[in-house]
């Protein structure tokens, strides 16, 4: 005799939501590194949209120390997206988090050419790292999600924070296939330093096709990337959106850390942005 089990709905929604919060480690070659990323699907046989996200440019061993390791900003994520229903990769470029053995991070080096060389130094050797090792790394995050088991290679978005946010408008000139971008606090700390990333973004902007929402806290260290790209796009005519947020926290350092301490925030609007332009 077969007895057939009713398992309440709170029950199952538990478990699928618990499985969504378990993320898979896996490797992504970049020339002749190997990176970590960390991977969580939705719960379901897909095929699924897909979004890779571009942290900023590192952490100091002082801010190790003061704000933990860049796993924990995955964890706060990762298990977000899956929820929505898209696969989400979290890639740790070289010397980051996972991958802290590819290499240095680019923030330990721009601080010591800033120390060497000034801020000019500092400036040049951005933009080299955002076209050169960084871009690299990040086209490899996503030739690895656009070819996953699940994925509508068709159906990608791109999501960058800060330096990463920088990274993310570069690639998504180079990637016409693009179904989103979304950018928090990009450039926040260096728009306002750097002519020379000014420029380039700038310029960057006539080869973007994929729709970008620009994100900004009202605390940031500056609003002016997002503005300046914002109606860069308005006068090129091209799909974009910008909203800034009410301050978040006490601190310049809080409100710029806005994708991960004001998720409540933004979850409803990037949600609304990503499925309008994706599946």
């Amino acid at each position: 005799m077969n007895t057939v089990v009713k398992i309440p709905a709170a029950l199952l929604l538990i478990s699928a939501v618990a499985a969504a919060a378990v993320p898979e480690t896996v490797m992504v070659r970049s020339g002749r590194l190997t990176l970590r990323a960390l991977l969580w699907r939705p719960q379901g046989r897909g095929p699924f949209p897909a979004v890779l996200l571009n942290h900023g440019s590192g952490r100091t061993p002082a801010e190790l120390e003061r704000l933990g390791p860049y796993e924990r900003q995955a964890d706060i994520l990762g298990p977000l997206f899956a929820r929505h229903g898209y696969v989400f990769l979290y890639l740790f470029r070289r010397g980051v988090g996972l991958s802290a053995n590819q290499g240095a991070n680019s923030v330990e080096l721009m601080n010591r050419e800033f120390a060497a060389h000034g801020q000019e130094g500092r400036n040049t050797l951005q933009l080299k790292l955002l076209e050169s090792g960084e871009m690299s790394d990040a086209t490899a995050g996503l030739a690895f999600l656009r070819a996953l088991p699940g994925v509508d290679a068709r159906d990608v978005a791109v999501i960058g924070h800060s330096f990463g946010g920088s990274l993310t408008f570069l690639l998504a000139e180079r990637e016409p296939n693009l179904r989103a971008v979304v950018i928090f606090s990009g450039a926040g700390y260096s728009w306002d330093r750097s002519p020379e990333l000014r420029a380039r973004l700038l310029a960057a902007a006539a080869r973007i096709a994929a729709p970008v929402f620009f994100i900004h806290a009202e605390n940031d260290y500056s609003l002016s990337a997002g503005k300046a790209l914002d109606a860069r796009l308005q006068e090129l005519g091209k799909p974009h959106r910008l909203k800034i947020y009410p301050p978040l926290g006490h601190t310049v350092d809080d409100g710029h850390r806005f994708l991960y301490l004001g998720v409540s925030d933004w979850e409803p609007d990037v949600f609304a942005f990503l499925d309008e332009h994706m599946r």
